[in-house]
């Protein structure tokens, strides 16, 4: 399996950006996808995740801001940023594991795509 990520950039503080993940290959039906990101110096960490049957979950310190969607015709999985805050400046990873299994915890991602980076100036 291959995810092609894009979308990253540089957003002002209070702006917005819409990630986008591409799959392709050998992909499970039924599968999760979703985003971790890596702030510089620190571990990276769960953003959002969504199956393909749309149910999706994410981090607290992101709800009521990020909203996490897909487009399973596609293979596609979005990621809408929205208030987005200095602290959210990271490269963001796009994560797939087969099946509806938990992408949380990124001992279970079993396809990593290469970063995006998203940098939010204040």
């Amino acid at each position: 399996v291959q995810l092609q990520a894009s979308g990253g950039g540089l957003v002002q503080a209070g702006g917005s950006l819409r990630l986008s993940c591409a799959a392709s290959g050998s992909i499970f039906s039924v599968n999760n996808m979703g985003w971790y990101r890596q702030a510089a110096g620190k571990e990276r960490a769960f953003v959002a995740s969504i199956r393909t049957g749309g149910s999706a979950n994410l981090a607290d310190h992101v709800k009521g801001r990020f909203t996490i969607s897909r487009d399973n015709a596609k293979n596609t999985v979005y990621l809408q940023m929205n208030s987005l805050k200095p602290e959210d400046t990271a490269v963001y990873y796009c994560a797939y594991r087969k099946f509806s299994k938990d992408l949380r915890s990124g001992s279970g991602v079993e396809y990593w795509g290469k970063g995006t980076l998203v940098t939010v100036s204040s």
